[in-house]
């Protein structure tokens, strides 16, 4: 057995040597792709409907994908007509699996696309868990969360993480109608078995809840440390609240923030780390421009293949030369691009 082991291995070295740069194990990429750690991808298990608009997502994520905590989100990157575009989606499942779940909003390019369309065996890019929407080590002995729309997706998956360690949880949510609440069926069943105390209003007939409402409806407000998620308006509105209450640092918001940016053809590429800025043509590879200005770049095969040029772009967008498509980041974001087969496509920062 010992015998045997050696020589695979001595003739894969073998075939590493005739085949560098480009090594057997990129190539293993293109069949295999959730094996390399250094380009974070998943691939859809299962979709599961939620409501009419909106879906479960159950992923297996590559190599080197890190444990969330509950009520973190991910970055998930997904490719509509020829642009890669990044979202956000909080992550609704206990640790040890990855779900999240989609609604699908007006004008929604990436909610829409995964509502519709996404399948069994669909690969997606990732990203590393993010955010601090979470709850602290002690946990609080009343808590109180407060959502609205898809802002139930958070605290779902605090709620089926944490909710044997939380002995008393009020539940405010809003939809615009009863078969519009995600995971309704569910809520609803923990609190007609006393795990939480569930308020939930139907928008469409009986309006939103102000924060006056609020506070009649959960008396102890002030003694409950709270987390709320939904739109921006819901928010400034909580926020005032709690200021004018001297109850400020009782709460803590998660808001969802579209992601929109220009593209075009080139642009000025900034080194973040280096400080290092030159304009670059939209048909010259990042590497390149890189190089050319100084920056020490990793890099290998060149040609897309390795992955060993892979950098983050923090705010920007970039063309890929292959096939056209454009990859776009915001500020806040860390995407990984190959820089050997990027190009500008607009202003763009990288992390190196």
């Amino acid at each position: 057995m010992a015998v045997t082991q050696t020589l695979r291995s001595g003739a894969w070295r073998v075939v590493e040597l005739l085949t560098t740069p480009v090594v057997p194990a990129d190539y293993l990429d293109v069949v295999a792709p959730l094996r390399n750690a250094g380009v974070l991808r998943a691939r859809i298990e299962a979709v599961r409907p939620e409501t009419r608009d909106a879906v479960t997502l159950v992923l297996r994520p590559g190599r080197g994908f890190r444990p969330h905590e509950p009520g973190q989100y991910v970055r998930i990157g997904v490719d509509v007509d020829g642009v890669r575009l990044w979202r956000a989606y909080s992550v609704t499942s206990a640790p040890g699996r990855l779900s999240v779940t989609v609604n699908a909003v007006r004008d929604g390019a990436v909610s829409s696309y995964l509502v519709r369309q996404a399948r069994r065996g669909m690969l997606v890019n990732l990203d590393q868990p993010a955010g601090d929407f979470t709850l602290p080590a002690t946990r609080p002995g009343k808590i109180l969360f407060v959502t609205a729309g898809s802002g139930i997706t958070p605290v779902m998956g605090i709620l089926r993480s944490l909710l044997p360690e939380l002995d008393d949880v009020v539940l405010v949510h809003s939809a615009r109608e009863r078969e519009a609440v995600v995971f309704g069926d569910e809520l609803r069943a923990l609190a007609a078995a006393g795990r939480i105390r569930l308020v939930e209003r139907h928008t469409g007939t009986d309006g939103r809840i102000g924060p006056a409402e609020l506070a009649a409806l959960v008396p102890d407000l002030a003694e409950r440390p709270t987390w709320a998620c939904g739109p921006n308006e819901m928010l400034d509105d909580l926020g005032a609240h709690f200021a004018a209450a001297g109850i400020a640092q009782n709460l803590h918001v998660e808001r969802f923030r579209p992601k929109v940016i220009a593209t075009g053809d080139g642009g000025k590429v900034t080194f973040g780390r280096t400080g290092t800025v030159v304009d670059a043509g939209g048909s010259t590879p990042l590497l390149e421009a890189g190089e050319a200005a100084g920056v020490l770049m990793p890099s290998g095969c060149r040609m897309g293949i390795c992955f060993s040029c892979v950098l983050p772009m923090t705010e920007g967008a970039v063309r890929d030369l292959r096939d056209g498509s454009i990859t776009t980041a915001v500020e806040g974001d860390n995407v990984l691009v190959q820089t050997c087969v990027s190009a500008a496509a607009g202003n763009c920062h990288l992390d190196h």
